[in-house]
């Protein structure tokens, strides 16, 4: 029996309805309890710590420890009793311990493009032993090379180039996979020794084949010396990779098989197995709790950083042209890698789940993935990590099981054994062949009868050779019909057995099965309204509720008004809602009152703010005028006009500058909507250059028209002149006679000789 966080109630005879199985005994607490049990088995899941060795609180310097001697995860061990759909909660508590042990091998790409990176890490044993020894007292170094897959097209195979793979005058070696140069060891000295003794050899294609060698470092633990210490792995290269499926060009299509194939230190299998797949290595990597630190140059960083990615517990460095920057690259990336716990757990049992709740440095807490992991750490700074383990369900066999949770990269890990709770307690106790059942042909056990072979019914009283005989099946017909139990059960001893339901909350019960508590008349999608129990298809109400569907409230506070009225006076109170019996009333108090005098001056201000953003309450506009929907209509012709649904009131208001706007108020099904014209009508402004233009052209008309009368003018007076003039000339009359003192301007002299003769002399 799965107890899926229900109860099993013991006192059977009782407690069962008619034709309720057996199977309706569990069921949860508070229902119990509501049905008259008072004799319940409810068991509890339960955790136990059976290894807890306190994390280890050192100082460098201080008394050497073996490193299976030192403690970074606390508790290791736990025992968990498990309850269908409860969880059981434990708190992981990490701890970074000092001087912790470091083992890293140095795997390095020598074809031919590393020849200048070559000369430098001849003499990285001892310098990076020195620089490490600022970290850690015991570190060991190792060293492995690789360059490609010995088959055609990666390398040439001619048997000149298998000797001297180089060009013109280099000497090169033989071209290779991988080799194990130098186990790890704490002599920094034989590292540059082994390593001073390595030539660079090559191939014919840009990828390498790196990927072969990790995967042989990860699983040869053997041949590298691998320890369970802190185990980094540095891939130094200035190329891309190849990866499972690449090998088909060399006519190579096993997959890699993930074990080791070393033979005097050199890789054997590459012309046989294909590359592995990056899932491969991360499956691989995280089993032997190796960190990968990638020391690519600068052109391969948007490769590595995306493979980094698909990789936990993996870095990425830049590595300068000639490798000079190594030494300070592996130490940034070892205290970058450690400086983060991330929490992953072995393959589940079937229907179990985990969660995990990190509380990091600072008080920062994570949750979901987030919440596997903790971030800058530093030594001896302590986290922790709630789990939360839930089983659904008992799994098939029923038998314990066990998962690992780890850090990655670290070695040590937690055993957690699951037990799972599939029967109560009371099962332990049953009375075999009790009198109970029938005459001793059962076992008594939590109430009920659990039949010996052969025999069925409630209290084993048949024989399974007696079950389906036509006279017992006339006991489970109602009403001489033709279904047996209903159609909802099975005849068993002329007593009919309901079926059990999906949903352990939905039941079928009577003689004939014909009644169940599922299917009454509902409310708001919720069985008998939420407000009573379904019994036999008919709804029994809570106290102050009526209706089929127990959907009808006695309870009138709701309908009373501010006026403390019920429905304001307006109205009726029917099932908890009013019922206005005044049509220009409504709203669930029957206070609204869209078509009443003064609805648009109150609403003017809120309409005006919320479609403008001007009016009084343009600063307080969110917080007063929230209580309508506002839709914006284009002009005064798309305006909702009144229908009988629901009443509806014109507004036409004016704002502080003079323009007009307009809408509507009105209230659909206690919902406030305002349709306003999204444009202000103003009065029109002055022209300017019209007005402008008649003042200058009346100026112009008028001084010419002045100009005009008083020429007019002119010209008459000056006729009249001219005709008194002629008048007065016409009347004059004038003397002939010479006037006295008029003298001539005439002057005549005569000459006194002239007329004379001339005198001879």
């Amino acid at each position: 029996m799965h107890l899926k966080l229900q109860m099993s109630c013991v006192k059977l005879h009782e407690f069962l309805k008619q034709g309720e199985p057996t199977s309706a005994r569990c069921d949860e607490l508070e229902s119990l309890r509501k049905r008259g049990c008072d004799k319940i088995e409810n068991p509890h899941g339960s955790q136990r710590i059976l290894k807890n060795k306190a994390v280890t609180n050192r100082k460098k310097g201080a008394e050497k420890l073996r490193p299976e001697d030192i403690t970074q995860i606390q508790p290791q061990k736990l025992s968990l009793n498990l309850r269908a759909g409860e969880p059981q909660n434990i708190i992981l508590r990490f701890k970074r311990a000092e001087d912790y042990p470091i083992d890293l091998y140095y795997l390095m790409d020598l074809s031919y493009s590393m020849k200048d990176d070559l000369e430098n890490v001849k003499n990285l044993g001892t310098s990076l032993m020195k620089e490490m020894s600022k970290i850690t007292s015991d570190f060991r170094i190792g060293f492995g090379s690789f360059v490609e897959k010995t088959v055609m097209p990666y390398i040439s195979t001619t048997p000149a180039k298998l000797l001297n793979p180089c060009t013109g005058d280099q000497n090169c070696t033989s071209p290779f996979s991988y080799k194990n140069v130098l186990k790890l060891t704490s002599n920094g000295q034989q590292f540059n020794s082994l390593v001073g003794q390595q030539q660079i050899s090559g191939n014919l294609d840009s990828p390498e084949g790196g990927f072969d060698a990790i995967m042989q470092v990860a699983v040869c633990g053997d041949h590298i010396g691998w320890r369970n210490v802190t185990r980094l792995l540095v891939f130094s290269t200035d190329a891309g990779f190849h990866f499972a499926g690449d090998g088909k060009l060399g006519g190579i299509v096993l997959p890699n098989d993930g074990k080791c194939h070393l033979e005097n230190n050199v890789y054997t299998m590459s012309h046989y197995y294909d590359y592995p797949s990056i899932a491969h290595l991360v499956q691989k990597l995280s089993e032997n709790n190796i960190q990968t630190i990638f020391a690519v140059t600068e052109e391969f960083q948007p490769v590595y950083k995306e493979l980094q990615n698909l990789i936990p517990k993996s870095a990425v460095g830049t590595l300068s042209a000639n490798s000079s920057n190594v030494i300070n690259l592996i130490v940034d990336a070892y205290n970058s890698l450690s400086s983060e716990v991330i929490l992953e757990n072995s393959k589940l049992p079937e229907g179990v789940t985990i969660t995990y709740q990190s509380r990091c440095k600072n008080g920062v807490v994570n949750e979901g993935e987030n919440g596997r992991k903790c971030s800058n750490i530093s030594i001896g700074d302590e986290v922790s990590f709630n789990i939360n383990i839930t089983a659904q369900g008992c799994p098939k066999q029923g038998k314990p099981e066990s998962i690992k949770i780890k850090p990655l990269g670290f070695t040590e890990e937690v055993e957690i054994l699951l037990n799972f709770i599939c029967e109560c307690e009371c099962h332990k106790h049953g009375i075999k062949n009790s009198d109970m059942c029938h005459n001793g042909n059962g076992t008594f056990e939590c109430g009920a009868c659990r039949c010996n072979k052969g025999r069925v019914g409630r209290q084993c009283e048949c024989r399974k050779d007696e079950v389906s005989t036509e006279d017992l099946d006339k006991n489970c017909r109602k009403d001489n019909g033709t279904d047996i139990c209903s159609n909802n059960g099975e005849c068993v001893c002329g007593t009919c057995e309901c079926k059990k339901r999906d949903n352990p909350e939905e039941r079928y019960s009577g003689k004939f099965c014909e009644c169940d508590n599922f299917n009454c008349d509902r409310s708001n999608n919720k069985l008998c309204g939420g407000h009573g129990r379904c019994e036999c298809r008919v709804c029994i109400c809570d106290a102050n509720y009526t209706g089929s569907a127990c959907d009808c409230s006695l309870d009138t506070s709701t309908c009373l008004a501010s006026n403390k009225q019920i429905c304001n006076g307006r109205g009726n109170c029917e099932c908890g809602t009013c019922r206005c019996t005044d049509p220009k009333f409504q709203g669930p108090t029957c206070e609204i009152c869209p078509t009443c005098p003064g609805v648009c001056t109150e609403h003017k201000s809120c309409v005006q703010c919320r479609a403008f953003g001007t009016g009084e309450k343009k600063d307080t506009c969110e917080r007063d005028c929230s209580y309508f929907n506002l839709i914006k209509v284009k002009d005064r012709d798309k305006l909702p006009q009144p229908v009988q649904a629901f009443p509806l009131m014109h507004c036409k208001e004016r704002d502080a500058n003079d323009c007009w706007f307009y809408y509507t108020y009105a209230v659909n099904n206690t919902e406030k909507e305002v349709h306003v014209v999204d444009a202000l009508e103003c009065p029109a402004g002055p022209d300017i250059i019209p007005i402008v233009a008649g003042v200058v052209t009346g100026i112009v008309l008028i001084g010419l028209a002045l100009l005009l009368i008083w020429k007019l003018l002119m010209i008459i007076h000056d006729r009249r002149e001219f005709a008194k003039f002629e008048k007065e000339k016409m009347n004059a009359k004038w003397d002939t006679t010479e006037n006295p003192i008029y003298k001539s301007p005439i002057n005549k002299f005569k000459n006194p000789n002239y007329g004379r003769k001339a005198v001879a002399l």
